[in-house]
């Protein structure tokens, strides 16, 4: 008995008929299997990455991300850049959160020879890269990088939704202040000020403010500065928010730039008092769908400088069920407080907006497709990294919210190539479209990877990468005299065909009729 303790502890293996020595038997399942390591061989258990790879390629997306980043390096020691900022992208495509988690990938040969780069880099040397350089060149050149992704799509009408979310810290970092934080009240927290096309799950920018800056009106710089640096043909048909939106200061920044918006408005007591008097008899109220009904006025309210447009949407309210009591008395008890009658209690909400173009009935609608944005914030934050890598200054976290959104919107593009109809979850897209045992064979001047996948959708898998991969050799191959840009077009006019209906995007300098080809 002792032995085997011994045996244990030291990591030997007491067996007499083992069959060689530094090799180790293990048993399980009735089975005694032979353990093997073999640290040399080229594999990922991210093997479809060379798929995403080849998406990257051919829409200049990572070539143009490792141009001129800004990372000056003076030693010839140091990393190179285009390997710490594919580190970083296979970091956050595999769904981790912490920079202490990029040391299961260092091995990962495949992954890094698949996105053009000499090695995957240690954390610490991300940690380091992301301190170079000044807050103004990074953020001239994440913008580049943002803007190359979803410009072409801002040809069409689309609606921007602005939102902020929570993000608890739990150390001394810059900015952890104790503010709105309703998951952990008390907690301090980073608050992640959001500007995204809600139909498309695509993320146009993000600020990270200090835990009190929580209110819509701390991010509204952000957005006024995104928006005054767009052609008038690319601004949003409206802009959407709650009720942290709804202010005076907002509303007017808006109407001066001419700029539709439908936000939400508090109760105050004058917008209690309306709803009162709009739920007199005789008062028209009209369906607007999903069991509301719809009215509309035109209030000024305390601190307004005009007269705006105001939407007032009511169902009745959801009763819960009679709690079983005590049986009512003979004589009749007297009551502090009168019924109400058969009047039904309403739960309504109050929008306002300068749009002049959309009835009631469809401002109440364009509302509740609002309701999809809580589902953005919870993708990224738990199937992404924007609940995590955490560093102690405010800069480097800024700089890592706007790169995770970034590889975010360049997953869900490739994804809408494999789905077109509807968007993938990380939760759901990863096993299916990146994870699959890959090992890297060289034979000669051919490199051969050959990918195993043990889902059990694994031949539709197969179907689909490959039609993704033929699809983008085509477009290679007969989009030589046309530009990245215009690639990058044609790639998103077949991903987001759904919600395009058809109509093929294409950068304003290309001629139409060879992007309609590429597209069919």
């Amino acid at each position: 008995m002792n032995d085997t303790v011994a045996c244990v502890q030291d990591g030997t293996e007491a067996v007499s008929n083992q069959a060689e020595i530094g090799r180790l038997l293990v048993r399980g399942g009735g089975e005694c299997f032979e353990v093997d390591w073999d640290g040399g061989a080229k594999v990922t258990p991210m093997g479809s990455v060379v798929f995403f790879a080849q998406y990257l390629k051919t829409g200049g997306l990572l070539d143009r991300l490792c141009e001129a980043p800004p990372l000056a390096y003076g030693s010839n020691n140091a990393p190179k850049a285009r390997d710490v900022l594919g580190t970083l992208v296979l970091s956050v495509l595999d769904g981790q959160t912490r920079y202490a988690h990029i040391n299961s990938l260092r091995a990962d040969r495949v992954g890094a020879e698949a996105l053009g780069m000499s090695r995957v880099v240690s954390e610490d040397s991300v940690r380091r890269a992301l301190k170079r350089g000044t807050p103004e060149a990074w953020d001239a050149w994440l913008a580049e990088q943002e803007r190359a992704v979803w410009e072409p799509l801002l040809a069409e009408p689309y609606v921007l939704d602005i939102d902020s979310t929570v993000k608890p810290l739990y150390g001394g970092q810059e900015g952890a202040e104790l503010g709105y934080n309703p998951k952990k009240p008390g907690r301090p927290s980073h608050n992640y000020h959001t500007f995204f096309i809600g139909a498309l799950r695509i993320v146009l920018g993000v600020e990270v403010h200090p835990g009190k800056e929580h209110s819509g009106g701390c991010g509204m710089p952000g957005l006024w500065a995104l928006l005054d640096s767009l052609p008038p043909q690319c601004r949003p048909r409206l802009i959407r928010g709650d009720v942290s939106y709804g202010s005076e200061q907002i509303m007017a920044q808006a109407e001066r730039r001419a700029q539709p918006y439908l936000f939400k408005l508090r109760r105050s007591a004058k917008v209690k008092s309306r709803f009162r008097e709009l739920t007199a008899p005789g008062e028209g109220w009209k369906d607007a769908g999903d069991g509301w009904q719809a009215s509309e006025c035109r209030l000024t309210l305390g601190g307004w400088t005009a007269e705006r447009r105001c939407v007032f949407l009511r169902r009745p309210a959801a009763r819960p069920p009679a709690r079983a009591g005590l049986p009512r008395p003979a004589e009749p008890e007297f009551d502090f407080v009168a019924g109400i009658g058969d009047v039904p209690d309403w739960e309504y909400v109050v929008l306002v907006t300068n749009d002049e173009t959309l009835d009631a009935v469809a401002l109440s609608q364009a509302y509740r497709d609002r309701a999809d944005c809580e589902n953005v914030f919870a993708e990224i934050k738990n199937q992404w990294g924007w609940a995590g890598f955490v560093t102690r200054d405010l800069r480097r976290c800024r700089i890592i919210a706007r790169l995770i959104a970034l590889v975010y919107n360049w997953w869900n593009v490739f994804t809408r190539l494999a789905q077109p109809e509807s968007h993938m979850e990380a939760v759901t897209s990863r096993p299916l479209l990146l994870h699959a045992v890959g090992r890297l064979v060289s034979t000669g001047r051919r490199k051969i990877i050959r990918l195993t996948s043990t889902h059990a959708l694994s031949g539709r898998i197969r179907l689909t990468l490959d039609r993704i991969g033929a699809f983008l050799n085509r477009l290679a191959r007969t989009a030589e005299q046309l530009s990245v840009e215009a690639v990058w077009a044609v790639i998103l006019s077949v991903a987001f065909v759904k919600w395009l209906r058809g109509k093929v995007l294409q950068p304003v300098s290309q001629g139409g009729q060879m992007l309609l080809q590429l597209a069919k």
